[in-house]
C-alpha cells in the first residue's frame, strides 16, 4: 500500500492513503541506516510504501520504501551538529511568519530561512503578523521590511490572525497545495491556522513576559487536511535556522539579488567579499542591495550561525 506521512513521533508514523484510511506504521528494521544522514529518515509529507502487519486488526503497518522527494526543509540536529533533521517534505509553499516585536524576528533569521527555502526549491511567502497591534512607527518598520523583500521578488502579506485581516488572501494561496507555517514560537502560527480553519482548534499559548518568547505548543510536525482543498503542516517554533550542507561558493546563488548580478563579477567564483570588480559589492555601495541582506550573507559565509544556537526548537 502507498500513503503519505501525516505525523511522526520519532518511532511511529501516521500514514494516510488516497482512500482516506489511516494506519500507524513503523520502519522496517534496517531502513534507518541505508545511507540517510538525517536523524529522521522519514518526515511528515513523505510518500511511503508499507505493508500491513498480520496481527492487530491490520491497523498497523511496516514502512519498507520511501518515494523520491520533490523537496524538503531541514534544520540542524539538536545534539548532532553534522546531522540534519528533515522538518517536512514535498511542500508546495512555506509561509514564514514574522513579528517585529513580541517576539522580534531578526532579518538574519529571515534570510537564513529564505536561503534554505531557495536551496531546497520551496516557494516562500513572508507573512507579517500582528499588524493590528503595532503603533505607527512599528508599522513603518513592517512596510520597510516588506519593501526590502518584495524588491527581491518575495511575496509579502500583512496579516492579523486576531482580526482576520488578509486571512482570505493566505487561504487563496494555500488552495490545492501542501503548505507549511514556520517561524519563532509566539509569532502566532497556531492562532493564524485556527483563523484559517477554526475546526482544527490548534493549541496556542501566550507570550512569556519574562523572556518575550512564545512557549512552544507543538512537539512534532503534523499535517492536516483542510476543508477548502488544502493541506497544512504545523511545525514547532524555531529559535534559529542553521544552514546545512552548503559550500561557501554556492551561498550567494540562494540570494536572488546576488545571483542576478553574479555574471557581472570579474571572477566567476567570486565570493563578493574582497575580490576586485565585484558587481554585488558595487550594488551594495550604490544602495541597490540592502546592507542587512549582505550582513546575513557574510554571517552565513563565516559560519557565525554555528555560534548562534540556530539548531534548537523552542
Amino acid at each position: 500500500m502507498t500513503g503519505r506521512v501525516y505525523k511522526s513521533t520519532g518511532s511511529w508514523y501516521t500514514v494516510k492513503t488516497d482512500l482516506g484510511n489511516t494506519y500507524e506504521c513503523r520502519i522496517k528494521g534496517k531502513f534507518r541506516i541505508k545511507g540517510i544522514k538525517s536523524t529522521n529518515p522519514i518526515a511528515v509529507g513523505d510518500v511511503v510504501d508499507f505493508e500491513l502487519e498480520a496481527d492487530n486488526n491490520q491497523e498497523s503497518g511496516i514502512i519498507y520504501n520511501i518515494h523520491d522527494r520533490k523537496n524538503y526543509i531541514v534544520r540542524k540536529s539538536v545534539n548532532l551538529s553534522k546531522q540534519t533533521h528533515v522538518i517536512a517534505a514535498n511542500l508546495d509553499l512555506v509561509f514564514l511568519m514574522i513579528t517585529i516585536n513580541n517576539p522580534p524576528t531578526l532579518t538574519s533569521f529571515i534570510d537564513r530561512f529564505l536561503v534554505t527555502a531557495e536551496a531546497y526549491s520551496v516557494k516562500a511567502v513572508l507573512l507579517f503578523n500582528k499588524i493590528d497591534a503595532y503603533d505607527p512607527d512599528t508599522l513603518d518598520e513592517v512596510r520597510y521590511l516588506a519593501h526590502v523583500y518584495r524588491k527581491i521578488g518575495y511575496e509579502c502579506i500583512g496579516v492579523s490572525a486576531k482580526t482576520g485581516k488578509n486571512v482570505d488572501k493566505v487561504k487563496a494561496l494555500m488552495q490545492g497545495k501542501t503548505s507549511m507555517f514556520s517561524g519563532h514560537s509566539g509569532v502566532g502560527k497556531s492562532t493564524l491556522v485556527n483563523a484559517i480553519e477554526p475546526s482544527l482548534n490548534l493549541k496556542t499559548k501566550e507570550i512569556s513576559s519574562q523572556h518575550m518568547q512564545g512557549q512552544h505548543t507543538t512537539t512534532f510536525a503534523e499535517m492536516f487536511d483542510l476543508s477548502f482543498g488544502a493541506k497544512i503542516i504545523d511545525t514547532p517554533g524555531i529559535k534559529g535556522f542553521g544552514i546545512v550542507d552548503m559550500d561557501k561558493e554556492e551561498v550567494g546563488d540562494y540570494f536572488p539579488e546576488f545571483f542576478a548580478l553574479k555574471q557581472d563579477c570579474k571572477f566567476n567564483n567570486c565570493l563578493h567579499i574582497n575580490e576586485p570588480k565585484c558587481a554585488v559589492k558595487n550594488a551594495l555601495e550604490e544602495g541597490e542591495i540592502e546592507y542587512s541582506r549582505y550582513r546575513s550573507y557574510l554571517q552565513i559565509i563565516e559560519g557565525e550561525d554555528e555560534h548562534y544556537r540556530t539548531d534548537i526548537w523552542e
